[in-house]
């Protein structure tokens, strides 16, 4: 006999995970870095685990997740939902970091496709590709 979980199931490691997005702030983490998160602190969560808590947590808004190419997405921890549905974000191809970008001339453009071109941008989905100052510099 198969039993369901409740949808408002929670466990210790959904718990630990959860403990661990909140303590990110409004930074996004990949999969592999919660992994490695966990296992520098030895705590046993695989990640397979960190994957259907994760797909959990984003179905219930406790978190966002962004698909930010065909295999890989990253997750950030929602404590204000206005927080990312304004500004656009930049994707490190070398290094993986999505950045927040607040820039009032992308915000232009974005006004301008609606009023001239009747097409509302989706800055969740919005990401820009390429090279993070850090990895020019290798500072």
């Amino acid at each position: 006999m198969t039993h369901k979980r409740p949808a408002n199931y929670h466990t210790r490691q959904g718990q630990g995970i959860l403990n661990y997005m909140k303590s990110l702030g409004n930074n996004h983490v990949t999969v592999n870095q919660i992994v490695r998160h966990f296992e520098d602190t030895e705590e046993d969560i695989g990640q397979t685990t960190i994957y259907r808590h994760l797909e959990r947590l984003a179905a219930e808004g406790k978190i966002r997740k962004y698909l930010l190419d065909d295999k890989s997405a990253c997750y950030q921890y929602i404590d204000n939902e206005r927080v990312c549905r304004e500004h656009f974000h930049m994707k490190c191809e070398i290094c993986g970091d999505l950045i927040h970008l607040d820039c009032d001339f992308l915000n232009k453009i974005e006004r301008h496709l609606l009023r001239k071109h009747n097409f509302q941008l989706d800055m969740l989905k919005t990401v820009f590709y390429g090279t993070c100052k850090k990895c020019l510099t290798g500072v």
